[in-house]
């Protein structure tokens, strides 16, 4: 499909040195490709349960993804690209725009309000205890 991300050649060449070998834990699957699904939902910003099949399973490019987030690993792969081709343009854009639950239009606090005016409430029909 075109609407895919592939690393080309070169940059795989540049950060597949990088990337953790002999890890503990299940055989994995192949890099390349994981690491394309990670940066394709990235770039357009879908949820993982929703990345392209030809990835891998979702789950498989989230784990990966999290893990070496905690690793630091994302820092040193795109600092080694970067390194590779200085010309070249990078952009990478962490806008966020943060609000507060409560700011999606509600009512703004506890305010008591009368629903009816008094002389039609009139009498209550209640028992009293």
């Amino acid at each position: 499909m075109g609407s895919e991300f592939w690393l080309s050649d070169q940059q795989w060449s540049v950060i597949e040195p990088l990337l953790p070998k002999n890890r503990p834990g299940a055989r994995r699957v192949d890099d390349r490709r994981v690491i394309s699904g990670i940066v394709h939902v990235l770039r357009v910003g879908c949820r993982w349960q929703d990345c392209p099949a030809v990835y891998g399973p979702p789950t498989t490019i989230y784990n990966r993804f999290h893990r070496w987030a905690g690793r630091g690993l994302w820092q040193k792969l795109f600092s080694a690209l970067v390194a590779a081709s200085p010309c070249d343009m990078q952009m990478i854009d962490s806008t966020t725009a943060k609000v507060h639950r409560s700011a999606a239009g509600g009512k703004g606090g506890r305010r008591r309000r009368r629903l009816v005016a008094p002389a039609a409430a009139g009498r209550r029909k209640s028992t009293p205890s």
